[in-house]
């Protein structure tokens, strides 16, 4: 490819033809014609117009874009002009029977094959399409709703719905359908469509051991009440704790309020961060299986956990305490770390103050502790303050019983109030930087008698004993849960 501009192809004769030059002699012989078509030739009629703009080669470049479309626009036919095409014959008798069948309607009519003839002139449309006799449908109780707007709702009369409140209400209290509960029923025929339909049949859950059903006969409305068997035997869940005791129990499928009400119940006998992996724990749940299948879990019966050599066993009695399988329900030991992940920044004792700058009595000790983390209830007890207590920043005091105190000073904010009842493991609050402090952390302050000692070797107990006629009871509910076989 040769261009015009390229370098050297004017000189031909190599580099002896550089010292020479090279004349030019304009030759006398050519026409006007000739020169005119020459000098179109040198010129760029069609350059580039995206650069250079405004130039002469552009306008130039820019005339004949615009010539060709004037061009084009006035040699294109004329498109106001309908074109014409051969338009078929119309069909008629056979042969237009023998096209619908062909056609895509039987197919949407149901038929297998194209052979199947579509509705043809015989057939007359109805003016309106005919009522089934009886229709099925199914009803949801709602949050807050009324039994009978929900049967009107659905298509029942006024008069079967009134009938069939003040039925089923005589059975249950209408308040104690669950929201969510379905109400299948029949409708029956009616004399025309300005009408509501009757209610044929109904059926409806009322409790957990019980259905109701309402069937017409005659012109009344009739209910019959029908008992549902229920095995009331106990779920046992057993497994290895692994890596997390919470998430290895939810894996067994218990549910998450049933894992914390466990844990509560174990942290009150064993400390929460003393258990390993290899420990297994041990759960007993009141459970409810009906004959038509449906279960339905209820209360933490017993709490167990096999760490080693020894064993805890707990089981709950009716006044909701936890006891030991002996019948004894003691609590000794030492106060469990507040927060999780604890790392003690400063000891209990006398230490240099550095924000005050001299050596005073430090009646606690800090935990350093990300901001915002949840400060947990060591023990049982009631919060007896919450509020701003100068250089403390954010304090609760709670109590535990015993005349011993527990405080927690520069919380961010508060998870309890004045009065509250907690139980052990319970967020009460959330770490933070309030009062005299130099970052983040927790005060953790243990008063007996009014007099601070160390929260880290202080340790308590408290028992009660089962005896007489409820310690036999206790004995024979301890062994009926014993025997209850794992996922059984």
């Amino acid at each position: 490819m040769f261009l015009r501009n390229d370098h050297g192809l004017d000189q031909a004769g190599g580099t002896a033809a550089i010292a020479f030059g090279r004349a030019i002699v304009p030759n006398p012989e050519l026409t006007r014609f000739e020169k005119l078509r020459a000098a179109a030739l040198k010129v760029d009629w069609v350059p580039d117009l995206g650069s250079r703009i405004g130039t002469l080669d552009w306008w130039r470049g820019a005339a004949t874009c615009a010539g060709l479309c004037a061009t084009a626009l006035a040699i294109a036919p004329p498109i106001s002009r309908p074109i014409l095409g051969a338009v078929p014959a119309p069909l008629s008798g056979a042969d237009r029977d023998e096209v619908r069948a062909q056609a895509i309607l039987p197919l949407a009519l149901g038929a297998n094959s194209g052979r199947h003839m579509a509705s043809n002139d015989l057939v007359v449309p109805l003016a309106e399409a005919p009522e089934r006799p009886i229709e099925d449908r199914t009803a949801t109780v709602g949050q807050g709703d009324s039994f009978g707007d929900m049967l009107e709702r659905a298509g029942v009369s006024e008069r079967d719905s009134q009938n069939a409140v003040a039925l089923i209400a005589g059975a249950v209290p209408l308040g104690d359908l669950k929201p969510g509960t379905q109400v299948p029923m029949t409708l029956g025929r009616r004399p025309n469509r300005s009408v509501a339909r009757p209610l044929e049949a109904l059926a409806l859950r009322a409790r957990f051991d019980q259905e109701l059903t309402l069937k017409r006969v005659g012109d009344q409305l009739v209910l019959t009440r029908h008992a549902i068997a229920i095995d009331n035997t106990p779920l046992r869940i057993q497994g290895p704790v692994g890596s997390s005791l919470y998430r290895s129990a939810r894996a067994a499928g218990v549910p998450v309020k049933l894992v914390e009400t466990y844990i509560k119940a174990i942290a009150s006998k064993f400390a929460i961060g003393r258990v390993g992996r290899d420990d297994s724990y041990d759960l007993v749940i009141e459970r409810k299986r009906a004959a038509t299948g449906e279960t339905q879990l209820g209360n933490l019966l017993f709490a167990g956990l096999d760490h080693g050599a020894a064993k805890t066993q707990l089981v709950q009695w009716t006044d909701g305490t936890w006891y030991e399988a002996s019948g004894q329900a003691e609590r000794q030991g030492m106060f469990t770390m507040p927060v999780s992940m604890a790392r003690v920044t400063s000891s209990f004792g006398m230490r240099f103050h550095p924000l005050l700058g001299f050596t005073r009595m430090h009646k606690g000790i800090d935990i350093g502790t990300p901001w915002g983390t949840p400060v947990h209830a060591p023990a049982d007890g009631t919060i007896v303050y919450a509020g701003r207590s100068g250089g403390y920043g954010n304090l609760i005091k709670m109590a535990h019983g015993g005349n011993i105190v527990t405080c927690y000073g520069h919380l961010s904010r508060f998870a309890t109030r004045s009065g509250q009842h907690v139980a052990r493991g319970d967020v009460i609050g959330y770490s933070g930087n309030s009062g005299m402090s130099t970052g983040p952390h927790l005060h953790w302050e243990v008063l007996r008698g009014g007099v601070a000692v160390n929260p880290r070797g202080f340790s308590f107990s408290s028992v009660a004993t089962l005896s007489g006629e409820q310690l036999r009871a206790f004995k024979a509910k301890v062994a009926s849960l014993l025997a209850v076989k794992p996922g059984a």
